[in-house]
């Protein structure tokens, strides 16, 4: 079931006991580093949940933060401080990779809200992920596989069949296009997630959900053509 993010809770700094949020790093009063709190990775930028990120402003972010967080800087410090410092910055790195890619910060942000998907939901078959798109699209993902196997199977009793290689090349060129399509599809679910209360949200997360699995299998199935055909 899709939920709401929960709120920062408020916690005491272990140095000056001012309260401060529980994801800060540093405490805004003393400086101090924090202990790890399991932060959200947009909480780490102090960043509201959304879609559509200002990717300049988020590399400076990290990279003012990661002047913070240089080893240099806790070179006299205690142990728990030089272990947090470490404990920080591998979350510090994971959340930028995250966030700044438009794929993962999109799977990232619906796994907050609860979504099973990716590697934690099971995968869905061609008909259920292209059942509502239309019977020759489905047709056509079923005919690339056939011609892929047609293909390997040609290869291993030493033949060439240019005539299939190029129907694929033009398949995968088809199917980059409808891989196009989709991220336009996500992009105007990430304004209307951005722009939207809970009862908006809700159908553009499941949209999306449906949107990222229908993709993968689109660039598994271009990715296989590409192998198979020594691209």
């Amino acid at each position: 079931m899709l939920k709401v993010l929960e709120p920062a809770v408020p916690v005491a700094c272990w140095a000056c006991s001012v309260a401060q949020n529980e994801s800060t790093l540093f405490c805004p009063h003393c400086s101090k580093i924090q202990p790890p709190s399991g932060a959200d990775y947009f909480s780490v930028f102090g960043l509201e949940p959304r879609l559509n990120l200002d990717l300049a402003v988020l590399e400076r972010e990290f990279h003012r933060l990661s002047r913070k967080l240089h080893p240099d800087r806790f070179a006299r410090a205690s142990v728990n401080e030089k272990q947090w410092s470490l404990a920080d910055t591998a979350l510090l790195n994971d959340a930028y990779r995250t966030l700044k890619d438009p794929l993962r910060r999109t799977e990232y942000l619906l796994k907050l809200q609860g979504a099973a998907i990716g590697e934690s939901a099971a995968p869905p078959s061609p008909t259920a992920l292209f059942q509502n798109q239309g019977k020759n699209l489905l047709e056509e993902v079923f005919d690339l596989n056939m011609q892929l196997e047609e293909l390997r199977a040609a290869r291993k009793t030493g033949e060439e069949n240019p005539e299939l290689k190029e129907s694929l090349l033009a398949a995968k060129r088809k199917f980059e296009r409808r891989v196009d399509a989709v991220d336009r599809e996500l992009r105007a679910d990430w304004a209307i997630w951005d722009a939207g209360d809970a009862a908006e949200r809700q159908p553009a997360e499941q949209a999306m959900v449906a949107l990222l699995d229908r993709r993968r299998y689109l660039s598994n199935l271009i990715r296989d053509v590409a192998e198979t055909l020594g691209d």
